[in-house]
């Protein structure tokens, strides 16, 4: 009796920690970095560079990405420019990496070798952006965002637009950094 109220309750702990498992695995990762010590509240307007040619994207693509970073970058007072001068240069990079991932499920047991469990692969494309922001006056990077996010092949082109502009409004919350001000 007591062995198998422990057996549910452990039935239930595994199900419970692959479910946790699985929604971080959807959720967007998101990480940034600022040089110390800039003075970000001098900076009201920016221009877009190129940032070489690696990680080029299709025309479409890029459009969309410039469109969900411009809103955030406006709704914080920032002007866009087409030419010099700027206080910022901002390029993006992105990349696809392709990973393998477990798909594990079944009934953990406690008696006798274990219980019953399934497991399939399955490859998993993650998608990650990421924004620089250079001072073109002294010459160097200032601030870095990147974004990452499993990609659905799938998708509608309206829910990738909304991933893309999820993305900008995560990568750029807390821009420009508060210590910075």
């Amino acid at each position: 009796m007591m062995r198998t109220r422990f057996a549910r309750l452990a039935s239930r702990i595994g199900a419970a920690a692959l479910f946790a498992v699985s929604l971080t695995c959807l959720a967007q990762s998101i990480n940034t970095n600022y040089m110390p010590g800039t003075d970000f509240s001098k900076y009201h307007t920016y221009r877009w560079v190129s940032v070489g040619e690696h990680g080029a994207v299709d025309p479409i693509l890029d459009q969309q990405i410039k469109q969900a970073v411009d809103k955030q970058l406006q709704a914080k007072s920032l002007v866009k420019k087409d030419e010099d001068p700027a206080d910022l240069y901002i390029g993006y990079q992105v990349g696809v990496q392709q990973e393998h991932e477990l798909n594990a499920y079944g009934s953990p047991g406690w008696r006798f070798g274990g219980g019953m469990a399934n497991a399939t692969t399955s490859t998993v494309d993650n998608g990650t952006l990421v924004l620089d922001m250079y001072d073109p006056a002294m010459k160097q990077l200032v601030w870095r965002g990147g974004a990452t996010e499993t990609i659905d092949k799938n998708s509608s082109e309206e829910k990738k637009q909304k991933q893309l502009d999820k993305a900008a409004t995560k990568l750029l919350k807390n821009f420009p950094p508060k210590a910075a001000k």
